[in-house]
């Protein structure tokens, strides 16, 4: 190879790599899959857990991401107990990274369905938009918008963070899809063309009772949500004991009850 070709396609790599930061395209991902271990996910009494369809969907998203040349970090890599000061940590480890945390929602009712994703810095907002919408687009769900919410592995890391809820697994219909393991893997699919910024093939419209309280085609603003005593393991996961001493002058938000507004 002459000189002067080297040149040229080490400054055309240059330009790429820069192009690519300028976006927010980190090329190294931390994928944290949300439960695990002992915490099984979800409200009391749920028959499918969380915790395994979290980390296959991570797993999934591992191998796709991998295979595209990024570098990939777990959290969790099997059916183990991280906390969630660890799971911070491990994110702000990397700087320069980006960190995705994988869910699926839970909710009493039974009808309660749809997909929703939350960031918190204002870095952030643009992945998440990216993701909500190719997620959206490739399933059978309601839009149910991007929210803006201060969850523990959201306000806690340093990084561009994205936290995607892959619909409810109390809900018969998308309880159902989560358990095929081709509906998990388009879903890894899916949050794989949102972290590479890719369009969403299809625009799904934001769920009929959330449209009142659009910012726009995907952004929502939540009213807030109704406390309660009881709390399951998803709103646990969310707020550590800590955080809550520390905000106990803040009004309290519950993780599962959102539900309500599908």
């Amino acid at each position: 190879m002459n000189r002067s070709r080297f040149t040229f396609i080490s400054v055309f790599a240059g330009l790429l790599a820069f192009a690519a930061s300028a976006f927010g395209q980190s090329r190294t991902i931390v994928i944290d899959a949300g439960h695990g271990g002992h915490d099984r996910g979800g409200v009391p009494g749920q028959r499918i857990s969380e915790k395994d369809k979290t980390l296959d969907v991570a797993q999934r998203l591992k191998r796709i991401l991998q295979a595209d040349g990024y570098r990939v970090i777990m959290t969790r890599d099997s059916d183990v107990f991280i906390p969630l000061g660890t799971r911070v940590a491990i994110a702000n480890s990397y700087r320069g990274a980006t960190f995705i945390s994988i869910h699926f929602n839970c909710a009493p009712r039974v009808g309660a369905n749809g997909i929703e994703t939350y960031y918190y810095r204002s870095d952030s907002a643009s992945l998440a938009a990216s993701i909500h919408r190719n997620v959206v687009s490739s399933a059978p769900s309601e839009n149910r918008g991007i929210r803006r919410r201060g969850f523990y592995v959201l306000r806690r890391t340093s990084i561009p963070s994205v936290l995607v809820e892959c619909g409810f697994l109390t809900n018969p219909t998308e309880g159902r899809l989560a358990l095929s393991g081709d509906y998990r893997q388009r879903l890894a699919e899916q949050i794989a063309r949102g972290i590479r910024r890719q369009p969403a093939p299809y625009s799904r419209p934001l769920t009929a009772s959330l449209r009142s309280l659009s910012l726009g085609s995907d952004f929502v603003r939540v009213p807030p949500e109704r406390t309660s005593r009881k709390r399951s393991s998803k709103a646990r996961y969310h707020r550590s004991s800590k955080s809550k001493k520390s905000e106990s002058s803040k009004p309290k938000k519950k993780r599962h009850k959102k539900s309500s507004e599908g």
